[in-house]
C-alpha cells in the first residue's frame, strides 16, 4: 500500500537540497530567467520594428517560451531527482528502505510540480512586467495545454532515469540533451506547416507538437481546440506507459546484475 508520509519525505528530501546547496537555486531562477531575457527583448525588437504590427507573434512566442520551459523543467525535475541520489550515493539506501519505486516516482512527481510551478510563475510576473505580457491571451485555456506539457516532461524524465539507470554517471550528458533532441520538432517557435512534409509525420508523433499547435489557434481564434487536447493526452499516455516499462526494466536489470550497488559505490 501507498504511504502518503514516505512521499512527502521524498518532496521534503529534494526541496532542502535547494536550501543547503544555493548553487542549485541556479536552476530555479538564472537560467529561466535568461531565456526570458534572450527571448523577451527579441520579441520587443518585432515589435518596434513593425515586423509584426498585430503583437500577435509577440504574445505567442513569449507564451512558447514559458511552455517550453514547463515541459524541459518537469523533465529535468525527475531526472535530477534521480542524480541527487546518484551523486550522493544514496541509490543502495533507496533500495533498502521502506520505499516503494511508485512512492520515489509519486515524490518526484510533486516536486517536480512545485518546482515547475514556482518557475512558471516568476516567468509570468517578469513577462507582465517588463513585456506587457498577461496570461489572460490564453484564459482557461493554459491549464489543460500545461497539464499535457507537464506529462510529457515527466515521460521524457522516466525515459532519461532509465538511462542513468542503465549506464549511471555516463548517461548524465543525456538529462539535458534528450529535451533538446526533441525541440526542433515541437513545433515550439513556429507551426507544423513549415515542416517538409517526410518529417510531419514524426512532428505529429510527439504531444509537444499538438500542445503548441493549439496554443497558436487559441491566440488566433480564440477557441481552444479540443481534438488536439485529447490526441497529445493520448500520446501522452503512450509515452508514459512505454517509458515507465523501459524505466522499471532497467530498475530490474541494475538489481538484478549489481549495477546499482555499483553506483553507490
Amino acid at each position: 500500500m501507498i504511504s502518503f508520509n514516505r512521499i512527502l519525505t521524498i518532496v521534503r528530501r529534494y526541496i532542502l537540497i535547494h536550501f543547503k546547496s544555493p548553487a542549485r537555486l541556479l536552476d530555479l531562477f538564472f537560467w529561466p530567467v535568461m531565456e526570458l531575457f534572450v527571448w523577451g527583448f527579441f520579441t520587443v525588437y518585432l515589435k518596434n520594428s513593425n515586423l509584426d504590427s498585430t503583437g500577435r507573434l509577440v504574445v505567442t512566442l513569449i507564451n512558447a517560451l514559458v511552455f517550453w520551459d514547463i515541459l524541459y523543467r518537469s523533465q529535468q525535475a525527475l531526472s535530477l531527482a534521480f542524480m541527487e541520489e546518484l551523486w550522493t550515493r544514496n541509490v543502495l539506501n533507496l533500495l533498502i528502505s521502506p520505499l516503494r519505486t511508485r512512492e520515489w516516482v509519486l515524490g518526484a512527481y510533486l516536486y517536480g510540480m512545485i518546482k515547475t510551478g514556482i518557475i512558471v510563475l516568476i516567468l509570468l510576473v517578469l513577462a507582465s512586467v517588463l513585456y506587457a505580457f498577461h496570461i489572460s491571451s490564453l484564459g482557461f485555456s493554459f491549464i489543460p495545454l500545461a497539464f499535457n506539457l507537464l506529462l510529457f516532461g515527466y515521460a521524457m524524465g522516466l525515459f532519461t532515469t532509465g538511462l542513468l539507470l542503465r549506464w549511471g554517471h555516463a548517461a548524465e550528458a543525456l538529462i539535458w540533451g534528450v529535451p533538446f533532441l526533441i525541440q526542433p520538432f515541437s513545433a515550439i517557435f513556429y507551426p507544423v506547416s513549415v515542416y517538409p512534409a517526410w518529417l510531419k509525420p514524426i512532428v505529429l508523433a510527439l504531444p509537444s507538437t499538438h500542445v503548441m499547435e493549439a496554443m497558436r489557434h487559441v491566440i488566433d481564434t480564440g477557441q481552444f481546440p479540443w481534438p488536439s487536447f485529447w490526441i497529445a493526452l493520448g500520446l501522452n499516455v503512450l509515452f508514459t506507459l512505454f517509458f515507465s516499462w523501459f524505466c522499471l526494466r532497467m530498475l530490474e536489470r541494475g538489481r538484478s546484475n549489481g549495477q546499482l550497488v555499483r553506483m553507490s559505490g
